[in-house]
């Protein structure tokens, strides 16, 4: 037998007695959206009944619209610019012409296949079932002490998820989206923090991964321009974290895959942790 198919008949192994997690949302029409994002829609086109063919079978089928940051997505690159540049000093305007970008879209982003680390600052905090105070700014020094309580290291490569517990509202769609109450989530110290550390991605439970202060929405998003635009890092929104943070794994092998469409500023996600059947803190 050859080293490659050693590697993989183990890699199946592994993969055979691990259990997933699945960090994302479910869509439907009561998933919340921000007012800038168009939300998810769905009506059935053809219906069991409407026509039936030979033998009795009949199908039915949908259409679907919905924007690319509705509900569990990630971010491409082409989502944010500074000063008129995307990442990489791509121009702007001439980037997105034609209906579409031709750089840096949600085709480009490659599938996260590596570690992913949880940083439960919620937990950390001793926040309580509601999550971090509303408009509450996560720093870097939260950060380093949520990863020196954990014992965790992030590393280049990875892909790291902040829990602010959050989601905990986000059926009461008012609050959870937060204009006028704010949100917590990282400030823009935290993210140089994982931007210096070499992080691929990184999410929050959030409908935007930073934190939004009472009243000033989407006015302002220098996390987002870090990352995205400076830093060259994926962002990935709303993200289910509870069931990882009650499973008491910090880190965990991580599977994400967008879907491929071409010249798109997102893509709908659906990460999945996978972690030992048994899996014991670590």
């Amino acid at each position: 037998m050859t080293t490659a198919s050693t590697h993989a008949d183990e890699l199946a192994t592994a993969l055979t007695n691990a259990r997933f997690i699945d960090l994302s949302r479910p869509i439907e029409s009561s998933t919340p959206h921000s007012p800038h994002h168009a939300p998810f829609r769905m009506a059935l086109l053809r219906r069991h009944g409407d026509a039936v063919r030979e033998g009795g079978l009949s199908g039915a089928n949908e259409l679907i619209t919905m924007g690319a940051h509705t509900a569990t997505h990630i971010d491409a690159l082409s989502h944010i610019s500074l000063n008129g540049e995307l990442h990489g000093g791509h121009d702007a305007n001439q980037a997105q012409r034609g209906g579409r970008f031709n750089v840096l879209g949600a085709e480009t982003i490659q599938p996260i296949l590596g570690r992913g680390v949880l940083l439960d600052v919620a937990a950390h905090m001793d926040a309580g079932p509601e999550g971090l105070p509303a408009g509450y700014p996560i720093t870097a020094d939260d950060l380093q002490a949520t990863a020196d309580a954990t014992a965790v290291e992030i590393a280049a490569g990875d892909t790291v998820f902040v829990r602010t517990g959050w989601a905990t509202t986000r059926y009461a769609t008012d609050r959870y989206i937060g204009w006028d109450t704010g949100v917590p989530g990282p400030d823009l110290s935290a993210a140089k923090w994982l931007s210096a550390r070499g992080v691929v991605a990184t999410g929050t439970d959030t409908a935007a991964y930073e934190f939004l202060a009472p009243g000033a929405g989407h006015a302002r998003l220098p996390v987002h321009g870090h990352l995205l635009a400076e830093a060259g890092v994926h962002l990935i929104e709303q993200a289910a974290l509870d069931e990882l943070a009650a499973s008491g794994r910090n880190t965990f092998a991580l599977v994400a895959v967008p879907l491929r469409i071409v010249g798109a500023t997102g893509s709908p996600l659906r990460p999945l942790a996978l972690v030992p059947q048994h899996a014991e803190r670590a």
